[in-house]
């Protein structure tokens, strides 16, 4: 089959159209129009949001929160985020340069015309303020700086420091923390329609306003539809132009090292005072020092705190260690000075597989597992980024900076292409992502191995009904290692209650819905046995200060770590001279305990949307919620802390289904809504069909939407 041709100009020429959710459709004379015009939308629609990214860019956001913010303002400052992000559109082709400048400028038009502005600004004191040339980068590097692995390696270290080497590996969860996300692709041979399906749905932080905001993006050049971050021009992680799609997931590749610095200070008369020093490879060396001054809010007040930065040999030094090392970082975005903003432009024009690979080998990162489908019924699959060549034990732990053999040698790894006969699932998987050759930790193949269960049940007859479907599975995938764990339990010495409770888990199937009592039973009983190897004193140097920045403490919480390890930990805690049987029986007699489940209490009682925003005063307080069913090892992965806290606060920040043989049957939704502001109708209108699993039509007729602007 071969796709409709796309539909011509609207009616009405350049502007704004929506469609009956409030979905913006942009047309405009050229691709820089279109990028001027998606900046004045993203900062008409999206004006808290997107200043608020740019505050954390440029490490300014307790000029408008206050103290609890310095936190992430000094590592800002320290990491050099602004610095790497005007570094890199400096480095930027002229026409990617004059395209971002352009949607720069489309943000500074909204502001100079009163259209930005909001609530949220009103009840913080606070106001946009014009963008610098490069402020899209930085926004986009602020989103992805903490998104791969290097605060592992702190978790890891401090393990090793406190219980050992060895037990690093007993902590080992096939997973770097927080990951979810699901992207797969179908050959035709497998549709009703002859053509290729992808579908997927990116897990972040559920924030609200939503991470990423639904819109078209057309001129006479090209005319593609997808999910934008609000603040970056184009479509970088999920479009469909109509020719072609594509869609990513995070590789978990590790591209981010740590080393241990030792630093000393040394008179220098010249300079009228001391400079710093690093001791390299080579021996001692100068780091280039500066200092810069963070404005503190305290109520009608401001303060100040004066932040010094270090950048060594190795990269920016971001926080101390305990025994009086700094630590510094490491990335190729640092490094190369590119972003991987020349590939956002080729993706709007891409007209093939090829293409849309070739665009891709401009990434930088992250790091990101791509699978991409044309409407010729080309299917591939690629890692794109770059993965430094290096030793591979700085993937463990934080590399010793003196050591030559932990440096950098200036190469990448060539990183994996494939070409689909039948289908590719990435689901931050090992073999999605590359492997040994580009990291140590993925996710469990759970979520895999069970997309692919259901693509494989339909027998080649694939429709967009499917591959929605498939989007609110809530099979539990580590569930047969808890049965197993449960079933080999003596149930002799247990209480009645404890019997009872035992007997209707091994009788359950595995299913995550919200309204199963029993997926509730299990989620105490889980939770319990959590906090019961936490407070175990086989753990307790655990406890013992990290010394690291606070602002690592999620990545650094023995109890959260211990849930996301529980796997590993339920064949392994023996090592750590923990009898998990003796545990898990007494986690059976906590829940046993538990009120709530004595009075029916079911999984969505306590599994509830935990909406992650920003937002002052009485604002804060009207975040919406809703029952989920899913759990963190199902295709419906709408993660928790178990034993912390069974809200979701990660999820799917949006799920779409790209057709290949008509665009207008694709199909997305995302979990509030199109708008982002809380006054309007549109902030989370979409949101009960997100948590019921249905989507909303991808629109691509002008004459059904609506005109904003002449």
């Amino acid at each position: 089959m071969t796709p409709p041709t796309q539909n011509p100009a609207p009616p009405n020429g350049s502007g704004v159209y929506r469609d009956h959710w409030g979905i913006p459709h942009l047309w405009a004379g050229s691709a820089d129009e279109l990028a001027f015009l998606q900046g004045m939308n993203a900062a008409t629609d999206r004006s808290w949001q997107i200043e608020l990214e740019r505050w954390r860019s440029e490490g300014r956001m307790a000029e408008v929160l206050g103290p609890d913010a310095v936190v992430w303002d000094r590592f800002a400052r320290q990491s050099r985020l602004n610095e790497t992000a005007r570094h890199c559109f400096n480095g930027l082709d002229p026409a990617t340069q004059r395209w971002v400048g352009q949607y720069v400028a489309g943000v500074n038009h909204a502001l100079a015309n009163n259209l930005r502005g909001g609530p949220e600004f009103d009840g913080s004191g606070s106001a946009p303020e014009p963008w610098n040339p490069w402020t899209p980068l930085g926004v986009f590097l602020v989103h992805h700086i903490l998104f791969s692995t290097f605060p592992n390696k702190l978790f890891r270290a401090h393990v090793a420091r406190t219980l050992g080497h060895d037990a690093i590996s007993l902590f080992s969860i096939e997973a770097p923390v927080w990951s979810g996300s699901n992207a797969w692709a179908v050959h035709g041979s497998m549709t009703a329609s002859g053509l290729p399906l992808i579908a997927g749905d990116p897990h972040r932080l559920m924030e609200l306003p939503g991470v990423y905001q639904q819109v078209r993006l057309a001129c006479p050049e090209f005319d593609a539809v997808g999910f934008a971050f609000p603040g970056v021009p184009g479509l970088p992680h999920f479009g469909h132009t109509g020719k072609t799609a594509w869609a990513v997931t995070n590789a978990m590749a590790d591209y981010q090292d740590l080393f241990e610095e030792q630093l000393r200070r040394v008179p220098a008369p010249e300079a009228g005072g001391e400079r710093v020093e690093a001791h390299g490879p080579r021996g001692w060396e100068p780091a280039v020092v500066s200092s810069e001054t963070i404005h503190i809010r305290h109520g009608d007040s401001v303060g100040t705190e004066t932040v010094e930065i270090i950048e060594t040999a190795r990269g920016p030094v971001i926080s101390e260690t305990p025994d009086g090392a700094a630590l510094s970082l490491r990335f190729p975005a640092q490094v190369e000075g590119r972003l991987g903003f020349e590939a956002l432009l080729p993706l709007l024009r891409s007209g093939s597989v090829g293409d849309v690979e070739a665009a891709f080998d401009s990434w930088v990162e992250p790091v990101n597992s791509v699978v991409t489908a044309d409407a010729a019924g080309a299917v591939r699959h690629f890692v794109a980024g770059l993965v430094p060549q290096r030793n591979p034990a700085n993937r463990r732990l934080p590399a010793p900076a003196l050591s030559a053999r932990h440096a950098w040698d200036g190469d990448y790894i060539v990183l994996p292409r494939t070409e689909v006969q039948r289908l590719a699932v990435s689901a931050n998987d090992r073999a999605a992502g590359g492997g040994e050759a580009v990291a140590m930790e993925f996710a469990p193949a759970h979520r895999a191995l069970r997309i692919r269960e259901l693509l494989e049940e339909v027998h080649g007859e694939l429709t967009v009904d499917h591959m929605q479907s498939i989007h609110m599975d809530s099979l539990l995938g580590p569930w047969p290692m808890f049965r197993e764990v449960l079933g080999n339990l003596d149930p002799a010495d247990m209480s009645r209650e404890a019997k009872a409770l035992r007997t209707l888990l091994l009788e359950w199937d595995g299913t995550m819905a919200a309204g199963s009592h029993t997926a509730a039973v299990f989620a105490s009983w889980r939770g319990a046995l959590v906090q019961r190897i936490a407070r175990h004193p086989a753990l307790a140097a655990l406890a013992e200060p990290t010394g690291y920045s606070p602002l690592f403490g999620p990545w650094l919480s023995v109890a959260s770590r211990i849930g996301f390890a529980l796997e590993t930990l339920l064949v392994r805690a023996s090592q750590l001279g923990i009898d998990m049987a003796v545990e898990a029986a007494a986690a059976l007699e906590d829940a046993a305990l538990e009120d709530s489940l004595l009075d029916g209490a079911v999984w969505g009682d306590r599994h509830k949307l935990l909406a992650v925003h920003v937002l002052p005063g009485d604002l804060a307080a009207s975040a919406p919620t809703a029952e989920l069913s899913g759990d963190t090892g199902c295709v419906l992965c709408t993660e928790s802390l178990p034993g912390v806290d069974d809200r979701s606060f990660r999820g799917p920040v949006a799920r779409y289904v790209w057709d290949l043989s008509d665009r207008s049957n694709s199909r997305w939704i995302v979990p509030f809504g199109a708008a982002g502001r809380p006054e309007h109708p549109h902030f989370t209108d979409q949101m009960p069909l997100w948590a019921s699993g249905k989507m909303i039509p991808v629109v691509t007729d002008w004459s059904e939407l609506s005109h904003d602007h002449p």
